[in-house]
C-alpha cells in the first residue's frame, strides 16, 4: 500500500558542471522516504540537446525487484499553444 508518491531527480556531476542534458534518472520513494521505484529516461544524446524539454522520449519505471511496472512514452509534438491538436502527450 502506498498512499503517495515523492519523485527525485538523481543529479549527474556533468550536467551540473558542463551543462550538457544527459539522461534524466529518478527515484520514486514512499512517504517515509523509502525507494519503492527507480525510472530512467531513455533517449540519446542529439535529442536531449537538440529539443530540450520538448524532447520525445521514453520512461521505464522499474520496482525494487528490477520488474518493469510502467512504461510512458511522449512522441515528438509541437510545443506551441498555437496548434492545440498536437500539444505533448504522454
Amino acid at each position: 500500500q502506498i498512499d503517495q508518491i515523492l519523485i527525485h531527480q538523481q543529479l549527474e556531476l556533468l550536467e551540473i558542471v558542463t551543462g550538457f542534458e544527459t539522461s534524466n534518472k529518478y527515484e520514486l520513494k514512499n512517504s517515509l522516504g523509502q525507494r519503492v521505484y527507480f525510472a530512467a529516461e531513455e533517449t540519446d544524446c542529439l535529442t536531449r540537446n537538440c529539443c530540450g524539454p520538448a524532447r520525445p522520449f521514453t520512461i521505464r519505471i522499474i520496482d525494487n525487484l528490477g520488474r518493469e511496472v510502467i512504461t510512458l512514452q511522449r512522441p515528438l509534438r509541437c510545443a506551441s499553444c498555437c496548434c492545440p491538436c498536437c500539444l505533448q502527450e504522454v
